[in-house]
């Protein structure tokens, strides 16, 4: 019998911190721009840091994790997270995604 077998692979789901939003991707602008809906009700208008650009792809209906601007807080932000689908139906029934 192996050692694996019957044993379960817990991974923790990275939660908003101060300053961080959940949000839905509406569109993609293209050049590594994206509108979000955030779950605070307003749309910005995020970028993809070019670490994240190389490692991983976003499509539109995505949860992601946005951190917004020091200035134009309600306009821009930037993209820190993309959740996957079984992340996003967790944080959606903990009550951390509201649309």
């Amino acid at each position: 019998m192996s050692r694996d077998q019957g044993t379960q692979e817990f991974k923790r789901v990275r939660t908003p911190r101060r300053g961080e939003i959940p949000g839905v991707v509406e569109q993609i602008m293209g050049h590594g721009k994206l509108k979000v809906r955030c779950s605070d009700g307003h749309i910005r208008m995020t970028r993809i840091p070019g670490k994240m650009k190389k490692r991983i792809w976003i499509r539109e209906g995505d949860v992601v994790l946005v951190k917004p601007w020091d200035f134009q807080t309600d306009e821009k932000a930037d993209v820190i997270w993309r959740y996957t689908r079984t992340e996003s139906n967790w944080l959606e029934r903990k009550g951390y995604l509201k649309m």
